[in-house]
């Protein structure tokens, strides 16, 4: 058996300096190291807003250590992301001398501990105490004087650092501009009219970490005569523009074929003859399901994808994987393709999901599907919405995966 861990005693013995704050930039915790570090205690600091335990040095007209740690801390917020900030000048309150500042340079350090909703529950704030490094440039020297060189010296490493802090600060903006681009790319291609229709339906794409929103999955809606409508999901290999610009060809050929033939079966057919004249679409995997509202019937087919979920009421479930076939492209010549039907009872939930939300590295499939099936089980009373967000965060994958992530889930 391996030993359990005091984890709080381990926080409160580490070296290095630290603090816990909330969302709201309250401290909520603090370590002996950061206590010996700034002369304050405890109860000094718990409790306190940090801008108000540690405000600008008065006396310093230059302070800016307020405006640069409140960016970073920002910056971790809304990005979820650690922030590893330029060493900072930024004076503290002598405990003993109400009113005065003492000197202090810090080396920051600013990373999220994501919550199961996947935003930042806390923030973990670790500095080092480098204002003797600093002051050793400053004063070492024949006669306690700096000479010309280590005066150039320490200018040069300052004027690096905030260069460092400024150029990253640009690159953030640039980012950060380039993903508004994708986004609003990724929701023009994803957008479906008749999916405005279904307050019973929810969707949600995540791009894979590291990408710029544009990706290779998709997600529809097909309103049909009758009371009956689709839903689809697919997955075109690859990230970027170009596997964004497949998908947009696939999805909307996949919509046409739902309003044109009869059937999910009849539909994916025609999508796999044209996925074979389009450069990237190989091996591009799609399922779409056929939702007969008055027959209480769910008609489906499947391209390599994997199983839809039928969840009822009471936790139980039936994997759609009666009618699967190989991938869009796969087969050098046309073969029909299967479809299959099953009854649904009003309000079971219907759950159609690409690869991204289930698959794990070195992990079998089985496996995967068994963390699925049993997180919603264990959310069958949800509404689409919040099970929608339950499940992302349930599966860890609330702040997106390795691969992207297309959801969709219907009340049925």
């Amino acid at each position: 058996m391996e030993p359990e861990i005091d984890y709080r005693a381990l926080f409160a013995a580490t070296p290095s300096p630290y603090l816990v704050l909330a969302p709201d930039l309250v401290i909520v915790a603090v370590n002996e190291a950061y206590m010996r570090a700034t002369g304050r205690s405890r109860e000094e600091l718990v409790g306190q807003h940090v801008f108000d335990a540690f405000p600008d040095n008065p006396a310093d007209p230059g302070a800016d250590g307020v405006r640069n740690l409140g960016a970073s801390l920002g910056r971790v917020l809304a990005t979820g992301e650690t922030d590893t900030m330029a060493v900072q000048k930024y004076d503290i309150p002598e405990p003993k001398r109400p009113g005065t500042f003492e000197e202090r340079w810090w080396s920051p350090v600013n990373t999220p501990v994501m919550g199961p909703d996947g935003r930042v529950a806390w923030i973990i704030h670790r500095v080092e105490d480098v204002t003797a490094f600093v002051q050793s440039r400053r004063f070492r020297g024949e006669g306690g004087r700096t000479t010309g060189r280590e005066e150039g010296m320490e200018a040069e490493l300052y004027v690096r650092s905030r260069e460092l802090q400024r150029l990253n600060e640009e690159l953030r903006a640039a980012h950060a501009r380039e993903r508004e681009v994708a986004v609003t790319l990724q929701e023009a291609m994803l957008h479906s009219p008749d999916l405005a229709r279904h307050s019973d339906v929810a969707v949600r794409y995540l791009p894979a970490i590291g990408s710029l929103n544009v990706c290779g999955d998709w997600y529809d809606t097909v309103d049909l005569p009758d009371g009956r409508f689709t839903v689809a999901v697919g997955d075109v290999v690859g990230h970027g523009l170009e596997a964004a610009t497949v998908m947009g060809m696939l999805r909307s050929a996949l919509s046409a074929a739902c309003r044109a033939v009869t059937g999910p079966a009849s539909a994916l057919e025609v999508l796999g003859m044209y996925a074979r004249s389009v450069d990237g679409a190989l091996a591009a995997t799609a399922v779409t399901v056929l939702v007969d509202c008055r027959t209480r019937l769910l008609v489906y087919s499947s391209a390599g994808h994997p199983p839809p979920v039928l969840l009822h009421a009471d936790g139980t479930f039936d994997l759609l994987d009666k009618a699967t076939d190989p991938p869009l492209g796969a087969r050098p010549e046309h073969v029909p393709r299967p479809q299959a039907g099953t009854a649904y009872r009003a309000g079971d939930t219907l759950l159609l999901y690409t690869d991204g939300l289930i698959e794990r590295r070195d992990e079998d499939v089985d496996t995967s599907l068994d963390r699925l099936t049993t997180a919603l089980a264990d959310l069958a009373a949800l509404g689409p919405e919040r099970l929608a967000d339950a499940l992302l965060a349930r599966l860890g994958v609330a702040g997106g995966a390795r691969d992207d992530i297309a959801l969709v889930i219907v009340r049925l």
